[in-house]
């Protein structure tokens, strides 16, 4: 297939009229959206909202039952989450999904693999090329926990990691891929307030070095703190969408998800005014 001209000024992610439906279940209506390229987008609302659920559709994990999807100019609605990763766009999930007896290094070392030509009889028969390829992965991935701060643990397994640092371990294993679109689905959850704060600092390293961010969370002052954008789902439909200033302002927002005694100040947020 022959993908389509794409400018670098053009959005990285266009939605267009997304619908899912299981069974007689709408989780998503009609999701008509932008993504510019080089900016942490997040996606807020309450549970069930529909926010993985459309993380799930961008990805592949899911296609839509209506509507258009397209991330750098080429419509992925129908393609497999492979096919969408090799393209350039990776993710990690609400639960860590590591290979916990493997070693941190080796985890990430399975994200480079995207990346590679050898195929299964190089791999076999261990050719020189092949050989050649690991090395260079392995130094790829050491770079990349370099920069997550987890070189020290590169040879520990990734089951010995405490959870913070295994959410870590799933960014630098989808940032092997070298991914234009990085999607996170709650990366903040079960992390301490020092754990979110560099979190947040990580993310923001992410973006500098020109990466875009789909960040679905529930903790407000993470969201509030590194966003450029905000879009919030309600029962799957947009409720708004701005710069976080306009959606702490918003009184549709305020009176659905913020709550009205919400603050900066607070961790996590009141949902319609209940913790």
């Amino acid at each position: 297939m022959t993908s389509p001209r794409f400018s670098s000024s053009d959005p990285i992610l266009i939605l267009q009229d997304v619908h899912m439906q299981f069974g007689g279940v709408t989780a998503l209506k009609g999701i008509r959206y932008q993504v510019p390229r080089g900016i942490v987008q997040s996606i807020i609302g309450p549970n069930g909202a529909g926010k993985t659920t459309l993380l799930n559709c961008i990805s592949g994990v899911l296609h839509p039952t209506e509507g258009r999807i397209s991330f750098l100019g080429r419509r992925v609605e129908r393609e497999p989450p492979h096919r969408i990763a090799a393209l350039g766009m990776s993710r990690t999930f609400q639960h860590v999904a590591l290979f916990p007896q493997m070693s941190v290094l080796e985890n990430v070392m399975v994200g480079r693999h995207v990346r590679t030509r050898s195929g299964f009889w190089a791999a076999g028969l261990r050719t020189r090329s092949m050989r050649r390829e690991e090395a260079a992965i392995g130094r790829d991935a050491r770079a990349w926990l370099d920069f997550v701060g987890l070189a020290d643990a590169a040879h520990l397994p990734a089951g010995a990691l405490p959870l913070g640092k295994q959410k870590i371990l799933e960014i630098a294993r989808a940032l092997a891929t070298d991914p234009a679109l990085l999607l996170l689905d709650e990366p903040a959850g079960g992390l301490n307030t020092r754990e979110t704060e560099e979190l947040g600092e990580l993310i923001g390293r992410i973006k500098e070095r020109g990466t875009t961010v789909i960040l679905v969370e529930h903790d407000m002052n993470l969201v509030m703190t590194i966003s450029d954008r905000i879009l919030v789902l309600y029962y799957g439909q947009p409720l708004a969408s701005g710069v976080p200033d306009e959606i702490k302002e918003n009184p549709e927002v305020i009176q659905a998800y913020l709550g009205d005694e919400w603050t900066p100040d607070e961790g996590a947020p009141i949902m319609n005014g209940q913790l």
